[in-house]
């Protein structure tokens, strides 16, 4: 994704599922105007999921995961479907299209989205008879009738879709329940190896870009010239962001007039839910030497020299708890199936991942009864200051 694309954390995700051959792909094609997705006779064409970031209107910026037919067979189909399944954590909304007078699986799978409280559109891909009136009948859902080879009725679907949005979709912001208009913000960005040559971070931008939009004044600065960025203000800044990792060399220097929090701790409540993970940090106080911990990074890297989730947090960890502490990490879509074996769950901020993908994690967390934190509350509990940051 290029610089002046928005972020596909940013994105709504719009993930379509059917059967094999019931029009997914040409849908896609049909409602973003373009031959995005391969199509073809042949059922099965789409494997991996395809996830292609486009801008439609009157959706805006969004994602549209195409994604194999869930009624795929052998074992490469089982194998297929449950790839299929995975791109549950990440759909905002849903559209399960139907073509076929069997409906007992999409009705499943209906189920399936509406435990996991995805909003969905039912479309009929009218290829013969209309089976609208079955689809309703059976689904308890008024269905969108479309013709996804003669792209029609692609119009009353994204209407549908917008009908759907989540009421915070669009409107969340970073720092909005911190600032004000004309406020001064200090943003304190270690520019370490960690960090991209020649660019910042993507929370750094965003939350630069947030402040903007709010009207901030926005200063930024590394941890080396601190005191001299804060010098040159004629009054204490109103907040202060960091890194996380500096917390502790930052609230030293904080003036007392000033809130202090981290870019990590603002994506705890951006990305997910704070209360959650305020609760999972207190869990920290009962780790015992024998115990596990489960470091989930959203995103894949290569791990660098002080590899923030890799090396500092289980560093912190074991200084704390001992160093018979184990501490697994996982990266991407993978999260281990029996979290049960885990005292804590640490996640990432979630920048690269949308809001939906993050709660996911948190509820499986949640029914495995296991607690769960992020990066930035973890690092404040650990060095003993979560009591002194906003969130």
């Amino acid at each position: 994704m290029s610089l002046q694309n928005t972020p596909r954390g940013e994105r709504l995700h719009i993930a379509v599922y059917g059967k094999r051959n019931s029009g997914k792909s040409t849908l896609i094609n049909a409602i973003t105007g373009q031959e995005i997705a391969i199509t073809s006779p042949v059922a099965g064409t789409t494997a991996d999921p395809v996830y292609q970031a486009m801008e439609v209107h009157p959706i805006g910026p969004c994602v549209f995961i195409d994604t194999a037919g869930f009624d795929d067979e052998g074992d490469l189909g089982k194998l297929r479907v449950a790839k299929t399944v995975e791109t549950l954590s990440r759909a905002d909304v849903a559209i399960l299209v139907c073509a076929e007078d069997d409906l007992t699986q999409e009705s499943a799978w209906l189920e399936t989205l509406r435990a996991r409280k995805i909003p969905t559109v039912v479309a009929v891909n009218q290829k013969g008879e209309d089976l609208s009136a079955k689809v309703e009948q059976e689904l308890k859902l008024k269905p969108v009738v479309v013709n996804a080879k003669e792209r029609i009725g692609t119009d009353e679907l994204l209407r549908a879709i917008c009908a759907l949005l989540p009421e915070e979709f669009g409107a969340m912001s970073l720092t909005a329940h911190l600032v004000e208009k004309n406020d001064v913000v200090l943003l304190v960005m270690p520019q370490d190896k960690g960090a991209p040559k020649g660019r910042l971070i993507l929370p750094q931008v965003q939350t630069i870009r947030d402040l903007l939009d709010h009207f901030c004044i926005t200063v930024c600065t590394t941890l080396e010239t601190l005191p001299q960025a804060l010098g040159a203000l004629k009054h204490p800044p109103k907040a202060v962001i960091c890194d996380s990792q500096v917390f502790p060399e930052v609230e030293r220097q904080t003036p007392k007039e000033s809130i202090l929090t981290s870019f990590s701790v603002l994506f705890a409540r951006y990305k997910g839910d704070l209360s959650a993970f305020r609760r999972g940090a207190d869990a920290i106080d009962r780790l015992k030497e024998s115990d596990r911990v489960l470091i989930a990074e959203s995103c894949t890297h290569k791990s660098q020299e002080e590899d923030i989730g890799r090396v500092k947090i289980p560093r912190l960890l074991r200084k704390k708890v001992g160093e018979g502490l184990t501490v697994d990490v996982v990266s991407g879509a993978d999260f281990k199936k029996n979290l049960t074996d885990y005292a804590l769950i640490i996640h990432c901020g979630g920048c690269m991942v949308n809001r939906a993908f993050v709660l996911s994690r948190i509820r499986e967390a949640e029914a495995a009864g296991v607690p769960i934190t992020n990066y930035g509350i973890a690092i404040a509990k650990l060095t003993g200051i979560l009591d002194k940051i906003q969130d």
